[in-house]
């Protein structure tokens, strides 16, 4: 999709370091300390900073990745890159929803430390207004703050929220600054008494901070959300990245040892906690440097809660936006806004999920404990994208950051959610939710989008570590230079292969002309291949039966595509040999009538008959593409409908084939529906008028691709070159198998001698 050019590279380092910042910083601790300390004491400062080396191993995975692929879209960029499609919506699903409860989280946080400075400075007004002490305050001002932020990224290519950070930053150090000279002049004597006891529930009550905290550490992400529109993004993403995590790391630590010290009560910061959990921090700072401090947090808390919120929509909604250009989500979301080239739909649509979540969350601590959970899970995947990474690129060595990295993130993950079932209840839903939605409407068009992407971008079959086989039969002298021409263009540049097989029968052995033939032959299929930039190997083998011998080295060498030269099929006989072929492989079918020293590149205008089925798209997208890869050729969708139908017919049928085509296309291309006497006829006239025409076959299962008498008349009736495409076994719909395959190693096909 093409995009404007407000929306391209915009970001600088400090650009994007402030976006992270702007996530990270403030929000999350001034939300979840209190939470923290009441459920770990002040072995809370332990949680906090053994969630920032998970958090630093993390950052080190994201760099790696961001490097490789610096695009919008963060984890399921990666994940679309690395594995399938399937699992890549999975990913994205789950990181949007993370991205939507984080902000969430602080859009709350922001009501909740609101009310705190409205009821401090007028007690009275929880007597006159009770909405504003029962939760409903809390709610209706978080729906207020998410819907000006909505308003206002909608507007804008980026919110402006650099002051806020800035402003957020200085107040941070304005309280640790405080605490020391409060601990110097006052306290410093009492410093070890605060810490006793460290951990009053054990191991067990700080990794259960852990889990309730680690989203204080999260924003780092969203710069690899948004790396699309940074420049430079190699050098700068990595850089921003551990920029942010650690400005944050700097200022939590200190300011946690600072409640710690000289912000507790002598119940200790854990009863404290418990009593305020929410308003723990304005009340310790209060402690310290009296009333100035408490406004000080609270001003803190808004800024921070406030400019999180705007970083957590900004990103989600390029992720949003990422996934509607895949089709894994509705496309419509991929919409920019003309005037400011934002992606309007996907800011409204995750300001929408972030409004129906606040409202029946209202909660801080659920949404924290939800958010950890999630985000846990999104970060273990990365870990194992970047394994999986370094396998398909060559190297060899164990990964052992990585490793460590997911095992941590899901460790933490489990016990979170046996910790807080709530939590685990959640994500499960969402993830539910998400799969019913592919199911339904999203797999289609997903897998349509990905074999396109996957033809035009060779890197993301090899990313993916897929090494597609093309399979070409060649025994006539006259097509197999042209069939193999063709073969080049199914393939998959620099990834895929192609194997061309001679087969003989036993008797045509002691014949040394045909044997000579068919070097000859393999010969010339060879240097044509060597002229697209191909290098095909060639395989020679015997048997009794050519067409069973065909279907064996098919099915062994695990080939993707069978691609069978047309010119015999009205022989008696050869069509009843070709079903039983294309009944025995577990490849697509690809049938060529390739005229002699004809080149598929020479196709300037293309004519696809259309039955208004989708059983053959993802074949079909996969070769309009590679058609595209150079020159674009000219695309005509035609549909022939015979027994003159209605308008609304026609309309109803219209639309269906404008959404097929959509789909399938990777550039311009035009409809017709033609109500004819004689649609066979038709299609054949049109089909001369044309540089080729691509049909799919029929089929009488499901899974099994057939050439029906239809396709059969056409074939006799045009001398066209003519592509016939049988899908087999990977229908558009949602495979749930494919996701257990995807995410492991996929195997590369057999490789043949020379």
């Amino acid at each position: 999709m093409a995009t404007s050019r407000r929306s391209e590279r915009h970001m600088g380092l400090y650009g994007a370091t402030a976006l992270g910042v702007d996530a990270i910083v403030g929000g999350g601790i001034l939300a979840l300390a209190g939470v923290a300390f009441a459920t770990a004491g002040p072995g809370a400062i332990a949680a906090f900073a053994l969630n920032g080396v998970i958090a630093a191993i993390t950052v080190a995975s994201f760099a790696r990745l961001a490097r490789r692929f610096p695009e919008s879209g963060g984890i399921y960029t990666y994940a679309k890159r690395v594995l399938s499609i399937q699992v890549a919506f999975m990913v994205g699903w789950v990181v949007w929803f993370a991205s939507i409860v984080a902000g969430v989280l602080y859009a709350l946080g922001f009501a909740a430390f609101t009310l705190e400075g409205i009821l401090r400075l007028l007690p009275s007004a929880a007597e006159s207004y009770a909405f504003l002490a029962d939760g409903r305050g809390n709610v209706v001002l978080a729906l207020g703050a998410i819907g000006f932020y909505t308003w206002m990224l909608s507007a804008r290519t980026s919110g402006g929220g650099n002051a806020a950070t800035i402003g957020k930053v200085i107040v941070f150090v304005v309280l640790i600054a405080g605490a020391i000279w409060a601990w110097l002049t006052d306290g410093a004597g009492e410093a070890a008494q605060r810490f006793s006891p460290f951990a009053p529930a054990g191991m067990l009550g700080i990794l259960q901070a852990m889990g309730y905290t680690f989203i204080a550490l999260q924003g780092f992400d969203l710069i690899a959300a948004v790396g699309g529109e940074v420049k430079d993004p190699r050098r700068t993403l990595p850089r921003a990245m551990y920029l942010s995590l650690g400005i944050a790391l700097v200022v939590y630590i200190p300011l946690l040892i600072a409640i710690t010290v000289v912000g507790a009560t002598d119940a200790g910061i854990g009863s404290m906690a418990a009593d305020n959990p929410e308003g723990l921090v304005a009340e310790a700072a209060e402690n310290f440097m009296g009333i100035a401090g408490y406004w000080l947090v609270i001003c803190a808390g808004l800024l921070s809660m406030l400019s999180a919120l705007h970083a957590n929509l900004f990103g989600a909604s390029r992720v949003a936006f990422s996934m509607a250009r895949d089709r894994t989500l509705p496309r419509q979301i991929g919409r920019l806004r003309a005037v400011s080239g934002t992606p309007i739909i996907a800011i409204a649509a995750t300001g929408a999920m972030m409004t129906l979540i606040a409202i029946a969350v209202g909660n801080v601590a659920a949404s924290g404990a939800a958010a950890s959970l999630i985000f846990l899970l999104s970060f273990a995947m990365v870990h194992c994208i970047v394994i999986l990474a370094r396998r398909r690129e060559g190297e060899l060595r164990t990964a052992i950051l990585p490793l460590v990295g997911a095992l941590l993130c899901l460790g933490l993950a489990i016990f979170q959610a046996v910790a807080v079932p709530e939590a685990g209840r959640v994500a499960a839903l969402w993830l539910g939710v998400g799969i019913v939605l592919y199911l339904m409407a999203l797999a289609p068009g997903a897998r349509l989008a990905d074999a396109s992407a996957e033809a035009l971008d060779p890197d993301l079959a090899k990313t993916r570590g897929r090494s597609p086989l093309v399979l070409v039969p060649v025994a006539n002298p006259a097509s197999a230079a042209s069939m193999t021409d063709v073969a080049a263009t199914v393939c998959t540049p620099n990834v895929g292969q192609v194997l061309l097989l001679s087969v003989m029968r036993h008797q045509q052995l002691a014949d040394p002309a045909t044997i000579s033939d068919a070097k000859e032959i393999l010969d010339e299929s060879v240097q044509r291949g060597r002229d697209r930039s191909l290098h095909p190997e060639t395989l020679f083998t015997v048997a009794k039966d050519v067409w069973g011998e065909i279907a064996r080295v098919a099915n062994e060498h695990r080939c993707e595509t069978v691609m069978i030269g047309l010119p015999r099929i009205t022989k008696e006989g050869i069509a009843t040999r070709l079903k039983g072929l294309i009944s025995d492989v577990g490849a697509d079918i690809v049938i060529v009538r390739a005229p002699p020293r004809w080149s598929i590149q020479d196709a300037r205008s293309v004519l696809v008959a259309l039955r208004g089925q989708r059983i053959h798209s993802r074949l079909r997208a996969r070769l309009l593409a590679s058609l595209s890869r150079g020159s674009p050729p000219e695309l005509a969708f035609i549909h022939a409908l015979p027994n003159n139908p209605d308008a609304d017919t026609i309309r109803r049928l219209k639309r269906t084939l404008t959404r097929i085509a959509t789909d399938e296309a990777s550039g311009p291309h035009s409809v017709r529906i033609d109500p004819v006497s004689d649609p066979i006829e038709h299609i054949a006239q049109r089909a001369e008028a044309s540089d080729l025409l691509v049909m799919g076959m029929e089929s009488r299962r499901r899974d099994e691709p057939s050439i029906g008498p239809f396709a059969l008349e056409v074939v006799r009736r045009t001398t066209v070159p003519l592509i016939l495409l049988g899908c087999r076994s990977h229908s558009t719909s949602f495979n749930p198998r494919g996701i257990v395959r995807a995410v492991s190693s996929i195997q590369k096909p057999s490789r043949v001698a020379k």
